[in-house]
């Protein structure tokens, strides 16, 4: 892991555009590299994918369930799928034939879930997974990844390309905040941190890493140091991380795009809970439905801002006290 935090956090290249390059050198390199899809090609800016690579693509329409299929058959005639549709589809609407055809069957797939908790934004709530996450933990041995800017995900598809095994990967098809310069490298299972502190440990994924920084900086202008980690991997998870984190500051916040039932709060408080007990408080979505509204109108619908960081900062600092 070589990992450059970016000298200023500004709005990255649209993901979609990086999914769709990235696998263009890779393929060009590797005759096994598939690209399967639900109808999305177009959404998913994988059209010059399918103009370089025809014989590669495979566009199966609305039939999500029979993508996983299609992708594990493919994977047993050693071809490397990469399946991607939005996140709901992409894993509440086809459990059975992930855990069976792909899981239970040690299929070499990556399925990529698109537009993952509030970033769903217009397409409502039946295209908001805020559970995503939590359903594919159930899986024996698949890999959770939620790259959390362009030149993260660049090194996760180059990664998952060359490993073998389940991967699920959650990723924004527009534009993320720029975290990591380019050319950083990264470990699956090894978190990141962003910054140092002693008072409280901001653990955060997804887009919540940007406004967990603006949290931290809020936080310093009141006499408050708090570190803040980047966990990009749910599972595995980066034990060792989250026990140095109690350690050092004895009290957790974490922060997600995703219920906080069976996502990234479930899975810190696992680890503390069997490791060193700390207070622990968690921000993310709070067992609801997802609906209308753009992604600034959720966050604050659904207590994913700054001040809502920064809030529950200083109550897990007061129960630590």
């Amino acid at each position: 892991m070589s990992v450059v935090l970016a000298s200023k956090r500004i709005k990255d290249e649209e993901m979609r555009n990086i999914y769709c390059n990235t696998l263009l050198k890779i393929a060009a390199k590797n005759k096994d590299v598939v690209v399967l899809d639900g109808d999305l090609m177009s959404s998913m800016g994988m059209r010059k994918f399918a103009e370089e690579f025809p014989e590669r693509t495979f566009d199966v329409g609305i039939q999500e369930a029979n993508m996983i299929g299609v992708a594990a058959g493919l994977s047993a005639t050693g071809k490397i799928p990469f399946a991607h549709t939005f996140g709901p589809f992409a894993t509440r609407r086809c459990f059975d034939q992930l855990f069976l055809s792909v899981g239970y069957s040690n299929r070499n797939v990556r399925v990529i879930g698109s537009d993952p908790g509030v970033t769903a934004a217009f397409n409502g709530g039946t295209h908001m997974p805020f559970e995503d996450m939590g359903i594919m933990r159930n899986i024996p041995n698949v890999t959770i990844l939620e790259p959390v800017d362009c030149t993260m995900l660049e090194d996760l598809i180059k990664q998952t390309a060359a490993l073998k095994g389940f991967f699920y990967i959650r990723l924004l098809r527009k534009n993320p905040i720029k975290i990591y310069e380019s050319g950083s490298t990264f470990e699956i299972g090894k978190g990141v941190t962003l910054k140092d502190g002693k008072d409280v440990s901001i653990i955060a994924s997804g887009i919540m890493v940007n406004d967990a920084i603006n949290a931290a900086e809020a936080l310093a202008k009141e006499g408050i140091n708090a570190k803040v980690v980047n966990i990009f991997t749910l599972k595995p998870i980066d034990k060792e991380l989250i026990i140095n984190c109690a350690k050092e500051t004895g009290a957790i916040v974490t922060a997600e795009n995703h219920n906080i039932i069976n996502g990234l709060g479930s899975a810190v408080s696992e680890v503390l809970s069997e490791n060193i007990p700390v207070p622990l408080e968690r921000v993310g979505i709070r067992d609801r439905f997802g609906q209308v509204g753009s992604v600034d109108y959720l966050k604050q619908e659904y207590g994913l801002t700054v001040q809502d960081i920064v809030n529950t900062c200083k109550k897990v600092i007061e129960r630590k006290k």
